[in-house]
């Protein structure tokens, strides 16, 4: 098994990473934190709740180490990811009285480590929490950097706040458990770091397809750990996404348009894979990459068979939806494309026009 990793900030350590193959060491490691005698609430949604809830209530709580241990279990899915469920989550805290001294455990994937993060960030001015993810895009990209936050009715992550982390507890068997659709989703994810910052360990996802498509565990644990790795190097240096860590929005800006727009049908990490493409028609169409390497880029992203597109898709209204985008600057959106691969770069002047263009080419090489 890997080493942890160690976040740090202002060159203090704040929160480990660690890599391990089952629950069985949370309880001892909550406590080497310091939370012997506190009251835990693991939150989770009703799909990850069942695979994993009871055995890991059951280890808290026969461990004898916390004053009491409840859960919160929400409906799976994009759309439970609000401030209504928000709402009865402080309730369920108020009513088992939990103080400042209390922790939350996000125990899911994306949206619940998401709004687990931000109800810990906001009740009682903050309470501290923690990340188990148990899907591939939170425990590469989601769980780790501390962005946390809900969407406003369809806009998404309108809602959030900086919040870091106590912890971020992996079991790397968990990922045995996902279905094709996401495996691909967190491939989103994985491929952008390649893209973006690390070029050979775009040409190692490569390489290693087969083994990562047929869930190979050793492949699944070193493409886990260099991800991380990837992001905790970003975040260091841009906590909170004033410079550098913009470029970890690679394919987000149409790909959360084109979320918005199919009603959060697909994936995210689906529609960031789309979205990856999208900015490297854009890449390729401002002169920065060539046509091999576009070639090479869409044939690496399609071999993980993201989803198609309805051949009537509105672009116009996608195009229109990433107005709305967090990242707009005043009239301008925060673009993020490629000089090469490993290498990105923040674009402000992509125009409305250049994304119709790459959309169009995009129906027509990809879809």
């Amino acid at each position: 098994m890997f080493d942890s990793l160690t976040v740090h900030l202002d060159n203090k350590p704040i929160y480990d990473i660690t890599f391990n193959d089952s629950y069985d060491r949370l309880s001892e490691t909550l406590r080497d934190l310091g939370y012997e005698g506190r009251k835990l609430c693991i939150v989770s949604e009703t799909n990850v709740a069942s695979l994993y809830l009871d055995a890991i209530l059951i280890s808290l709580e026969n461990s004898g180490y916390f004053n009491n241990v409840v859960s919160f279990v929400f409906d799976e899915g994009e759309q439970s990811k609000n401030l209504d469920v928000v709402r009865d989550l402080y309730e369920k805290l108020i009513i088992e009285k939990f103080d400042r001294k209390d922790i939350l455990i996000a125990l899911g994937g994306g949206v619940t480590g998401d709004l687990t993060g931000y109800a810990a960030a906001t009740y009682l001015r903050g309470i501290d929490f923690i990340q188990i993810p148990t899907s591939l895009l939170s425990q590469v990209d989601s769980s780790v950097g501390g962005k946390t936050g809900v969407d406003f009715k369809s806009y998404k992550n309108m809602v959030g706040a900086f919040y870091m982390p106590k912890l971020v507890y992996m079991n790397l068997n968990a990922l045995k458990t996902l279905d094709r659709r996401q495996l691909v989703s967190g491939m989103g994810e994985v491929i952008k770091y390649g893209l973006i910052l690390d070029k050979p360990f775009y040409d190692w996802i490569k390489t290693n397809y087969d083994n990562i498509n047929a869930y190979d565990y050793n492949t699944l644990c070193e493409m886990v750990y260099r991800s991380c790795d990837n992001k905790r190097l970003v975040v260091e240096e841009d906590p909170t996404e004033k410079g550098r860590r913009a470029l970890l929005n690679f394919g987000h800006t149409l790909g959360h348009a084109l979320e918005k727009y199919m009603n959060f049908e697909l994936l995210h990490g689906e529609c960031v894979l789309v979205g990856s493409i999208l900015a490297s028609i854009i890449s390729y169409n401002k002169g920065n990459i060539d046509e091999d390497t576009l070639k090479d880029i869409i044939s690496t992203i399609k071999a993980y068979e993201i989803p198609k597109l309805p051949d009537d898709i509105d672009i116009d209204t996608i195009i229109e939806y990433t107005k709305n985008d967090k990242k707009v600057v005043g009239d301008k959106i925060k673009f993020i494309l490629l000089n090469n691969i490993g290498d990105a770069y923040i674009d402000m002047d992509v125009s409305s026009e250049d994304m119709k263009k790459a959309f169009e080419e995009y129906m027509d090489r990809v879809n």
